[in-house]
């Protein structure tokens, strides 16, 4: 079993903060492929397109997301990271909580 929600979520980040996490996918066997991000609202709603700027990257084991941008203060976000390992597609999420 794995265990999606990483260490010390919820995140907290200021509304004017553009902040990127970077995610080491060892304790989940580690990376081989297909790194994907994706910023979701509190009703689910993908907001990729408005508040993720850049892309993802990948060094070694680490996978770096776009920076988050534009939160408003009081905003709940789920930033979702995707990769493949040995074949298998693994995802982990992380909450981020919108700040003054």
């Amino acid at each position: 079993m794995t265990i999606r929600e990483v260490k010390n979520s919820p995140k907290r980040q200021g509304e004017d903060e553009r902040i990127a996490y970077p995610l080491d996918t060892i304790p989940w066997g580690g990376y081989d492929s297909g790194a994907a991000v994706v910023l979701k609202d509190e009703d689910g709603n993908d907001i990729s397109l408005t508040n993720l700027s850049g892309l993802v990257s990948v060094a070694g084991d680490v996978i770096t997301t776009p920076l988050v941008i534009n939160l408003k203060h009081g905003g709940v976000y789920r930033l979702e990271i995707l990769w493949v390992k040995s074949s298998n597609t693994l995802e982990t999420f992380c909450e981020i909580i919108g700040e003054k």
